[in-house]
């Protein structure tokens, strides 16, 4: 194995990681998913996604501190090992590997069923698998072209949003001729602006967590560009404008466009809102938009879980197959491996929808909180390092630490404990503790074999390193 072999290639732009990181933290949750979120706390939903969103902001600050100071395609799975100890960047590297390779599978479903709206006779598993070839391919090809896929996808949804917020403000306003401004009555007169009491924004911070997850991708994609501290200054300062104006903004649009309590609206809430003022195919063009959120998510799903499974193969944590990349530094075995588990879960959905499928979905669906937590974890360890070792290289700071730092592990803590006690979280919760306990007992099971492989591919490796100099 030669130097060529394992290094990935920095052809990410500055406008790539730009565009990822405005886009990235649009999903197809946000389209689809925030009516149900608004049913159930009604105007005061706006709060549960300005308090998750807040906790995503403090994290993603942590994260670009470390970040700067050690680009790495293995990301907080590589700060975790360095700050906690190998044990931790090995647990939570399996586990955020696991959650996106089974979020390929559920965007490649996703996607199959609003293809399904324009060709209803085209079998939904033959789609899934389709989608996640195709998208496959741009990430073979080069990771110049993921990032090109991946700009154009975000464009979309980004000025998607701008132009329903432009939208919405003028229904609010009274600027579009012959749509009545709802005012602020759906606001104050259905019940008030906390119809279903404080309870229902703490349950609402649960689901809005998982929505948000996707911000750290721009942590990961710094490691292949040839200015990563542009790219993580951009990421980490814009992601409050993000939040604020993308989420903040059409979940305020939203609830005082709609009324909270309308099943029948808030079914699909954005097409709620066009079909309000006229607009013809109002469902064509979300369904389009929407499409694309979910292609975003599978190709980004595609990228990330391939580079943090090649970063634990760097650590030994990985079969070495999944460190080498091809002439192009792709990690083509990394992407293949990825790809290889969505398909079988693809295929779990077609013949156990209801049990084995479910059941990965489930299992996975605290391993954000988890990322959060271990993140924040590492960055309360290795800021004290750094300021001892290289102070200078602190160009992103985290506020007011250790005080935030701490409050934040505090309540990504209280939201994760918080989890058995909701009926709709119960599974979720005990279904990845499993998974985190299985991950943890196969570190130890295999800690000794892991350590000598890496040992013994090292002094493979002496010979070329020596004949370089």
């Amino acid at each position: 194995m030669n130097h060529h072999q394992t290094e990935l290639k920095k052809e990410l732009k500055v406008r790539h990681i730009t565009m990822i990181s405005l886009g990235g933290i649009i999903g197809a949750g946000l389209f689809v998913g925030s009516g149900s979120l608004i049913n159930m706390a009604g105007p005061a939903s706006i709060f549960s996604y300005a308090l998750a969103g807040l906790l995503v902001v403090l994290v993603m600050r942590m994260l670009g501190e470390m970040s700067m100071i050690n680009p790495s395609s293995g990301s907080f799975a590589t700060y975790a090992r360095e700050a906690l100890g190998p044990w931790a960047g090995y647990t939570i590297g399996w586990l955020y590997w696991f959650f996106w390779v089974i979020v390929i599978a559920v965007e490649a479903i996703a996607g199959a069923n609003i293809i399904q709206y324009w060709f209803p006779s085209l079998p939904s598993w033959s789609a899934s698998l389709v989608l996640t070839f195709l998208l496959t391919l741009t990430n073979v090809y080069s990771v110049k072209s993921f990032g090109e896929f991946e700009y154009w996808f975000s464009l979309i949804k980004v000025v998607s949003i701008v132009l329903f917020l432009i939208l919405g403000g003028a229904i609010i306003f009274g600027f579009v001729p012959g749509t009545e401004s709802p005012g602020i009555s759906n606001l104050i007169h259905r019940g008030g602006f906390f119809p279903n009491g404080i309870n229902s924004i703490l349950l609402g911070i649960t689901l809005v967590m998982f929505s948000f997850m996707g911000s750290e991708i721009v942590a990961t994609a710094a490691g292949e560009t040839s200015h990563p501290e542009k790219a993580i200054t951009v990421a980490t300062n814009s992601v409050i404008y993000r939040i604020l104006v993308f989420y903040l903004g059409s979940i305020l649009v939203l609830v005082t466009i709609l009324p909270w309590d309308s099943h029948t609206l808030l079914k699909n809430p954005f097409v709620s809102v066009l079909e309000l003022v006229n607009i013809p195919a109002a469902a064509q063009i979300m369904n389009f938009i929407v499409l694309t959120a979910v292609l975003s998510c599978l190709n980004s799903g595609l990228y990330t879980s391939s580079r943090m499974l090649f970063a634990m193969a760097q650590n030994g944590d990985a079969p070495r197959m999944f460190f080498k990349v091809n002439k192009k530094g792709v990690p083509l075995y990394a992407i293949l491996g990825c790809t290889v588990i969505s398909y079988i879960s693809v295929i779990f959905n077609y013949l156990s929808p209801d049990k084995i499928f479910l059941f990965l979905v489930n299992a996975s669906g605290g391993v954000a909180l988890l990322v959060y937590l271990v993140i924040a974890f590492s960055q309360l360890r290795m800021r004290r390092k750094y300021e001892k070792e290289n102070p200078e290289a602190l160009k992103i700071r985290m506020w007011l630490f250790p005080y935030l730092t701490y409050a934040t592990i505090i309540a990504i803590a209280s939201v994760f404990v918080a989890m058995p006690f909701i009926d709709s979280m119960r599974s979720q919760f005990f279904l990845t503790l499993l998974i985190v306990v299985f991950v943890l007992v196969t570190y130890f099971v295999t800690k000794n074999k892991r350590s000598t492989d890496l040992l013994s591919e090292k002094k493979k490796q002496m010979p070329l390193q020596y004949k370089a100099k």
